[in-house]
């Protein structure tokens, strides 16, 4: 009798049209993700160390940082709620709502509020929970989970979704993606604005100064922490670093794993809650510590699954999950994971339990490419062995002051999901494994019967109950050991010299000592080394390949004649702005002069919103913009079109360069625009404007 995960199996192989979508998302991604990496200042791997070394630390230390976390957090204003487990967040979510009364919550992406159920608690409490990420959205409407982290609706076709609109939202049929998109904004738009909380995820949680940041590339991310008058965001305990520098890493890592991309569209920072002299801004915002697990996983063998960023890159590279979908992924009884792939058969395992979970490590090729895909290099094949072994729950107990396990508990554990006759020769193996002369037996004697055997394979099965005949042929072996060819290829090195598997280095030593050498290193030329007009040209080049403009502007005069220019072509005359002393001197006078109307409230049918600019960074053509006194966040948000006026001089070369200025750092909340929205979310398809901005037009004022 199959189990649910071969049933699943089996309908996912069957599926052409889900074939078809995972082989189009799978071959984007993996070029995608080529091309971004390319563009990095230094060397991948070096980077990917790093990263290692930061997550690793954080692990180790995980005590300490949350708790230097939740004192800062708490010290700006943060409400920070606890949750030992599922129950407990879902409780602390729910109590919130009660005390808001609230009836409408908009949602963005969050893995852990799919790992904790929120949707479904929610929705027995009377309480209506909308998704509004274009994919979570389809998939919502489809009361189906996610199929990717990444992607949530990779299975579907552009009909499906047409199809799905046509049902649930009484819309005429159509299956062209920009107008899909564009029917997905008009109704989401009223969820954004009369919505009585707003929920999202976490990507980091910032140690040193206790702020949240969120990564989006629709816009939604930023209307959920930004119109609700309360958010709540909802962060595993990992999802720690220690300070902006490390930040800035990670963020150099995450999107061109994800998505391909340098950098994405929004990146959310967030401190506080607005401010008593602040326009707009949520008037309150709690952060849900969810365990859930996370701490028996940090003492398990299994620990290293905790470094995971959550970009999804596994999945893509998986020749398994490219196969079956992350629907395929479900637990010996049929229960649903929020984590397939890879990395979710190891964190399902390790968070949900061995018993149900155990048997997805077996669904993969160990290959290695998960691991290679890791941009903080994970070592998942040695996970997913430790999974299939067993190797699973803590030998370490939570109270110091308790015994450890017996022994033969850990043991009792191990093959659990393994059948016997698989058990039988994986023990008949390991003694021949275990001594040399008798491994080099083996591999002679196995190695001749499998050449006679092989070509006979097309038509010889083996037996029924494995499986495995009935896709796969037996491979042909090599006529030597790999170890002969080895030993030709050096023949001056012993045999017991040759270079051992890379894998039985001690990696943790290693790369915990490489992260004092690599920390504090420049990654890219100091301000001073670049001249100003290289600056320019890179951050226009940079932003201009992301479909957003740059209007070069020679002084104030051309600068207003400029703007005025563009919103008459636009037929545009209102315009919601910030306040004219966070504008150049003199001009909103000036528009104002020309017939055009100022407006520093949030008003959803303004079609253009007007902002000054903090800081720029050339390396990714990124805007930073600050909430503050005057300076409506909404502008920036709401309308389709951004004019954003930047001083030539506030073009930073790096990121961090503008992670690290005073005003970003200490403002209640800040974000980093690179481009005008987008979404990819339909066939993989690429649709510029989904909830923010479509254009985004930026005025490079000339110095003084």
């Amino acid at each position: 009798m199959s189990t649910p995960f071969e049933t699943r199996i089996h309908s996912s192989l069957s599926d052409p049209a889900l074939q078809t979508a995972l082989d189009g998302n799978a071959e984007r991604r993996l070029k995608a993700r080529q091309s971004a990496y390319a563009s990095l200042p230094d060397d991948l791997q070096t980077f990917r160390r790093r990263a290692h070394a930061v997550r690793a630390d954080v692990i180790a230390n995980l005590e300490r940082y949350q708790e230097q976390f939740i004192a800062n957090a708490r010290t700006n204003g943060l409400v920070v709620h606890l949750a030992v487990d599922a129950a407990q967040a879902v409780e602390i979510v729910l109590q919130i709502a009660h005390a808001h009364q609230a009836r409408l919550i908009a949602k963005s992406k969050t893995m852990v509020g799919e790992e904790i159920e929120i949707n479904h608690a929610l929705e027995a409490a009377g309480i209506l929970a909308v998704e509004t990420d274009l994919g979570e959205y389809i998939v919502q409407l489809r009361h189906e989970p996610p199929a990717h982290i990444i992607t949530p609706a990779v299975h579907l076709s552009r009909a499906q979704v047409g199809q799905t609109f046509q049902e649930n939202l009484g819309v005429p049929f159509t299956d062209d993606i920009p107008t899909l998109t564009a029917i997905a904004r008009g109704v989401l738009r009223q969820t954004f604005l009369t919505a009585d909380i707003g929920l999202s995820g976490v990507n980091f949680g910032v140690v040193e100064n206790g702020a949240l940041c969120i990564l989006t590339n629709e816009g939604n991310g930023r209307m959920v922490t930004t119109l609700p008058p309360v958010h709540i965001a909802l962060m595993g305990i990992e999802r720690l670093v220690p300070t902006l520098e490390d930040l800035d890493l990670m963020l150099a890592l995450l999107p061109r794993s994800a998505t391909g991309q340098k950098l994405t569209v929004y990146t959310s920072l967030m401190r506080e809650p607005r401010r008593p002299d602040e326009p707009d801004g949520p008037l309150q915002r709690h952060i849900v510590l969810v365990d859930n697990g996370r701490s028996a996983l940090r003492r398990s063998p299994l620990a290293e699954s905790l470094y995971c960023i959550r970009c999804g890159a596994c999945l893509n590279a998986c020749p398994v999950f490219r196969e079956l979908g992350g629907h395929a992924y479900v637990g010996a009884t049929g229960q649903t994971t929020a984590y397939p792939g890879p990395i979710g058969s190891v964190i399902s395992a390790g968070l949900f339990g061995e018993p149900e979970f155990g048997l997805l490590a077996r669904a993969t090729s160990l290959c290695g490419a998960c691991q290679e895909a890791c941009p903080v290099d994970i070592d998942l094949p040695k996970l997913l062995l430790r999974v299939r072994a067993g190797m699973v729950a803590s030998d370490e107990p939570a109270d110091p002051d308790k015994p450890k396990p017996a022994p033969a508990k850990t043991a009792a554990r191990q093959g659990s999901h393994v059948p016997r006759f698989e058990d039988f020769g994986l023990r008949v193996f390991t003694w021949f494994a275990l001594s040399p002369r008798r491994y080099r037996f083996a591999q002679r004697s196995l190695g001749f019967v499998g050449r006679i055997l092989a070509p006979r394979s097309a038509w010889m099965h083996l037996p029924a109950a494995t499986g495995w005949g009935l896709s796969r042929d037996i491979v042909r072996p090599p006529s030597s050991p790999f170890r002969d060819w080895m030993a030709n290829e050096h023949p001056n090195t012993p045999v017991d010299q040759l270079p051992p598997d890379p894998a039985d280095n001690n990696k943790q030593a290693i790369w915990a000592a490489s992260r004092h050498a690599f920390e504090g290193e420049p990654v890219a030329p100091k301000a001073a080394e670049i001249p100003s007009e290289l600056l320019l040209e890179r951050f226009e080049l940079e932003l201009t390949a992301l479909g957003g403009q740059v209007i070069h502007c020679q002084g104030m005069l051309d600068l207003v004649d400029r703007i005025v220019a563009l919103l008459k072509e636009n037929e545009i005359d209102s315009v919601m702005s910030w306040e004219a002393a966070e504008l150049p001197d003199g001009l909103p006078a000036a528009l104002q002069a020309q017939g055009i109307q100022l407006s520093h409230q949030p008003d959803p049918q303004l079609r253009a919103g007007l902002t000054g600019v903090i800081a720029a960074a050339a390396e990714t053509g990124t805007l930073a913009l600050a909430a503050g006194p005057g300076r409506l966040q909404s502008a920036s948000l709401l309308p389709e079109l951004h004019l954003a006026v930047l001083h030539a001089r506030d073009v930073r070369p790096t990121l961090l360069e503008v992670l690290k200025l005073d005003a970003i750092r200490q403002a209640s909340a800040a974000v980093l625009v690179t481009g005008p929205s987008r979404t990819a979310d339909i066939e993989m398809t690429l649709t510029i404007g989904v909830h923010g901005p479509k254009e985004v037009y930026v005025f490079l004022l000339d110095s003084d």
